[in-house]
């Protein structure tokens, strides 16, 4: 069993691996969007209720950055990272750094390509990173720390290199870190451990998020509602992946499901239950 040491901090022991702090399980937003549309201050309320003591942004809710720092705080929420899309830190970068210092935020992370024109070929993804190397190096200077959050199509191999190596290549290790996502790892045919094994250091936040067995591998990016489920309840091996997040430096564990079939705070609760179940 593991010593607990404080409220949010476990020692876990693995075998091989030595042993190590785990932070506290966290919920990315955009699992319950729905009933924070609905009711702010009370989803954020149950999402403390359920056991989770961190969130990630990836919208401020019609609200300015002191207005959400309140209400994340009455609810007793920590919120050390936050999503913007690569069109916001093209243009006014220097705002959102401003709005994400007023939030307390640690990390502002880049959410998506979704433009297709923008990861066409390993070019694309050089151009990528010299714009990440730019756009860490200001957001350094200020206190925060820049990420990239990964998909499935960084899994796509250019001439036998993988878009995400490329990437990982020429970005400055101080400037860009990256926030692997384990069901587009998984859903892109990839072992999500061998490239928290591969990188050490620079997966600093981990989506935990899982994909329902019987789907094929595929590069291409399509949400598709039937491929998420609760984490537990799909084909990614927790038992392997929690220890090498830890062993890989991993700073901050988000749970995520795009979809739910049913209440999303029920199935947030689901895989809160059941990460904290394993006693890692």
């Amino acid at each position: 069993m593991p010593a607990t040491v404080s409220k949010s901090w476990t020692v876990a022991s693995f075998g091989r691996f030595p042993t190590r702090l785990r932070p506290p399980f966290g919920l990315q937003l955009y699992t319950v969007r729905h009933a924070l549309a609905r009711d702010l201050a009370g989803t954020l309320r149950n999402i403390s209720d359920i056991g989770y003591q961190e969130v990630e942004l990836y919208s401020f809710f019609n609200r300015n950055a002191s207005e959400t720092r309140r209400a994340l705080k009455a609810a007793g929420l920590a919120c050390p990272s936050g999503q913007y899309m690569l069109s916001e830190l093209r243009s006014g970068l220097a705002e959102r750094i401003a709005s994400a210092k007023e939030l307390g935020l640690d990390y502002m992370v880049c959410a998506a390509l979704l433009q297709p024109n923008e990861r066409k070929s390993l070019d694309d993804y050089r151009r990528l990173a010299d714009l990440f190397n730019q756009v860490g190096e200001q957001t350094r200077r200020a206190g925060l720390q820049f990420a990239y959050h990964c998909h499935n199509f960084e899994f796509t191999s250019y001439g036998g290199v993988v878009g995400l190596d490329e990437l990982l290549r020429r970005t400055d290790p101080k400037f860009v870190e990256i926030e692997l996502d384990t069901y587009w790892v998984s859903r892109a045919g990839r072992d999500p451990v061998a490239w928290l094994n591969k990188y050490p250091g620079r997966f600093s936040l981990l989506h935990l998020k899982d994909l329902k067995p019987g789907h094929a591998p595929t590069t291409d990016f399509k949400e598709g509602s039937d491929s998420f489920t609760e984490v537990g309840r799909g084909s990614i091996d927790w038992k392997r992946v929690l220890p090498a997040a830890i062993e890989s430096g991993v700073k901050h564990y988000f749970v995520e499901q795009n979809s739910c079939e049913g209440s999303a705070l029920e199935s947030a609760r689901m895989s809160y239950q059941y990460l904290s179940s394993l006693g890692i």
